[in-house]
């Protein structure tokens, strides 16, 4: 299909990152895996699905034009939609959303069917958010049978487990959110049930709090919990003590984030049709159960003009985009194929969207403001406040000519007298892989990093620095190589003297910035969206609870509809690598299969008792830790010593790969074989658990020997688990800038 020459020129500024991006998860791949369509063609697939909308309102309709309005709207990144959009427009899969939320039942029959449910959001691409609050408590009485409940925390392991078995569409796989009530009786299970960071691994969750809930606290009161089959009372804690116990569990391991339920609720817009109890995974999108939403999310650097010879935004462009923005979106509706027909009745009587931006850091480097000061307070109130007033608008001139949506009497329009088209219209969404496309920021966070490495083929390391950010250190003559490499390894631009004061001020990163303005952005954003906001408060290593407290007082008093926070290295996967000098001296320098290995390296010997005879183990070691295991087994057949052999092979690459050593050993201890036997120690089931005992007795702190030394190698922590780049963590979620990965789906 032909298209016009601006439209073809506007995609030829995209970035070779972004590229790798699109090919990876996005375009079109042949029965072989090969890439099938260029970005041009998907953007033109997506266009002219999105289009066809058109044709169900006005049958004269101009599709064609409206197609190439759409498709300029996408390849000058102006604006993009959520990826399942992207993805499945225009393919036969043809589901489009990316939230969902299911209800959970307290049956078996329902539980089951929630699961089934979410198997097939997972499958079309979608990530789905569930409230257990309606499970009976652990250790009720079950009529049925006259047994016990296991239980809400128990049944998330099944939803997990059946998560970890469907991969989202070919290219994402499942994430989930959980969402208990802070007066449920099994709260505290709930508050803890990631401390084996093992278990519930595609589960985000949060803890939906109360007004009542947070007055308690503030009166260091007992609050009842409500038994939500009889929805009496079942017993009272201490809220103060609940919610210390739900911030020293935030400190620890990053989880369990809040939202506020009564302030969700409050701004219901449909309360006619039910209440709202949980959100989508990343926290940005309450909805009903059932019910599904689209996003979009605007590119705010695309408005950046001058005006006069000062950095100004476009509000007039700006406009323009929103209302065809909304339209795209409210089309989408339309066009999608619902794994549900449940809840393809809710999405189509509600008809919600959730339009917002991206690139704001970025925005903010061009207008010459520092992201922690009240003066981007006050550039966020005023765009948000315009996309909130023009997306309201737009949606009521689509009422006028499309009708409103078929639930607007159980509206709090239909008092308000106001037409509309959709139930919400605004929405602050994860833009990690968005972001990326477009060559901007994401969402409204603050840029994860100035400068970082990332290694590419042949273990070479190429240097990507902001491209806002390195123009204007061209301009003012301090661009330099190896600045941007001290840059890198700092993670930050503070403190280094090359480069002037003004621009330290404003070229600010994601931990350069207190929790305090990170809370006030977000909240200025909420004041003027009608869903919530997508952000994540990052927080150093050596951060106290007290500062997780602070947040989350403040996220309630700001009136924030939730907020989620990140102490740095408090998760398996890092907040963020950047090359850093002080990682290079502990011998935590970025590993990976192809390492040069030293040409000397010290060890030990260990001889353990088999069932197949006896095994000698050889560990090398760098820096005190293990770098590679050598295993062999005397007086055995040749498949068994082969087989001893591959098992060191592999041993070694993980080691190398920067595994952590107490990671393999779990993976192998215990596994049984066919010849038990005992030996000091207790008793060895198999070569793979002789291995995890020799293992587990030099490195893991429960050690029996003398010298046992703690792994310290945090290499697995620091990097992205498809691609070995470095991660974030923003918006909600693990997100690798370098291949787009990301937990959430």
């Amino acid at each position: 299909m032909t298209t016009t020459k601006e439209s073809t020129e506007s995609i030829r500024f995209i970035t070779k990152n972004s590229r790798t991006v699109l090919e990876r998860r996005y375009l079109k791949k042949d029965a072989s895996g090969k890439v099938s369509e260029s970005p041009e063609q998907m953007f033109r697939r997506v266009a002219a699905h999105i289009a066809q909308a058109e044709k169900k309102y006005d049958k004269k309709a101009d599709i064609k034009k409206m197609e190439e309005q759409f498709y300029r709207l996408m390849t000058q990144f102006r604006f993009l939609p959520n990826s399942p959009t992207l993805m499945n427009a225009g393919r036969s899969l043809g589901q489009l959303a990316a939230c969902f939320v299911l209800p959970v039942e307290d049956s078996i029959d329902g539980i089951f069917e929630a699961v089934k449910n979410a198997a097939t959001i997972h499958k079309s691409g979608g990530g789905t958010g569930f409230s257990f609050s309606r499970i009976r408590p652990k250790n009720s009485k079950v009529g049925s049978t006259g047994g016990v409940a296991s239980g809400p925390v128990s049944f998330m392991q099944i939803f997990n487990t059946a998560t970890e078995q469907v991969k989202q569409g070919g290219t994402r796989r499942g994430a989930n959110m959980a969402i208990l009530r802070v007066d449920h009786p099994d709260i505290m299970d709930f508050i803890k049930c990631k401390n084996n960071k093992n278990e519930l691994t595609n589960f985000n969750i949060s803890v939906g709090v109360t007004d009542k809930f947070m007055a308690a606290v503030s009166k260091n009161a007992e609050y009842d919990l409500i038994d939500p089959r009889t929805h009496e009372s079942s017993g009272k804690l201490n809220a103060a003590a609940v919610y210390e116990e739900l911030i020293t569990q935030a400190w620890t391991t990053g989880d369990p984030g809040i939202i506020f339920l009564d302030k969700i609720n409050r701004h219901n817009t449909t309360p006619g049709m039910g209440e709202m109890e949980s959100t989508n995974p990343c926290g940005e999108q309450p909805l009903l159960p059932m019910e599904a939403c689209n996003l979009g999310s605007i590119n705010l650097t695309a408005f950046v003009t001058s005006n006069q010879g000062m950095p100004a935004i476009d509000f007039d462009k700006l406009k323009e985009t929103i209302h065809l923005s909304v339209r795209f979106l409210d089309n989408t509706i339309d066009m999608s194929k619902y794994p549900i027909k449940e809840i393809e009745q809710m999405v189509q009587g509600n008809r919600k969207i959730g339009l917002g931006i991206m690139g704001f850091a970025d925005t903010l480097f061009r207008l010459n403001l520092p992201y922690d000061s009240d003066e981007a307070i006050d550039i966020a109130e005023g765009v948000m406040s315009f996309l909130q007033k023009e997306s309201h608008k737009a949606s009521c001139e689509l009422a006028k000519e499309r009708g409103v949506f078929p639930n607007f009497d159980q509206s709090v329009f239909k008092g308000e007298k106001k037409l509309r088209r959709n139930a919400t219209t605004t929405t602050i969404a994860p833009t990690g892989t968005l972001s990326i496309i477009a060559g901007c920021s994401s969402g409204i966070e603050p840029v994860f990093a100035l400068s970082y490495v990332r290694t590419v083929m042949d273990n070479d390391k190429l240097l990507e620095v902001n491209p806002v950010f390195k123009k204007v250190a061209k301009i003012r003559g301090f661009f330099d190589k190896k600045l941007m490499e001290d840059i890198a390894e700092r993670g930050t631009a503070k403190g280094i003297s090359q480069i002037p004061i003004d621009l330290r001020k404003v070229f600010v990163t994601a931990h350069d910035i207190k929790p305090g303005d990170h809370i006030k952005m977000q909240a200025a954003f909420q004041r003027h969206t009608d869903n919530a906001v997508s952000k994540t408060v990052n927080l150093p290593k050596d951060s106290k609870k007290e500062d997780v407290k602070f947040i989350y007082d403040a996220a309630f008093k700001l009136k924030c509809k939730g907020v989620t926070i990140y102490r740095d290295g408090s998760k398996d996967n890092q907040v963020l690598s950047i090359s850093g000098k002080k990682d290079k001296d502990n011998g935590n320098d970025f590993l990976h299969a192809g390492r040069e290995r030293p040409k000397i390296l010290e060890g030990f010997t260990q001889k353990i008792k088999t069932g197949m005879g006896y095994l000698y183990v050889t560990v090398s070691e760098f820096n005190n830790k293990p770098f590679e295991l050598f295993a062999t087994i005397g007086k055995s057949g040749k498949s068994t010593t082969a087989k001893t052999e591959a098992i060191g092979r592999l041993i070694s690459l993980a080691l190398r790969s920067g595994i952590e050593v107490t990671e393999i050993i779990n993976q192998i201890k215990g596994i049984r074989g066919e010849h038990a036997v005992f030996q000091d120690g207790g008793l060895v089931h198999s070569i793979p658990d002789a291995i995890a005992k020799v293992l587990e007795n030099r490195y893991s702190p429960t050690g029996n020997s003398k010298n046992a030394k703690p792994s310290q190698n945090r290499l697995k922590s620091n990097l992205c688990p498809e691609c070995g780049q470095t991660i974030a963590f923003e918006e909600g979620c693990m997100t690798c800038h370098a291949c787009g990965y990301t937990k959430c789906g």
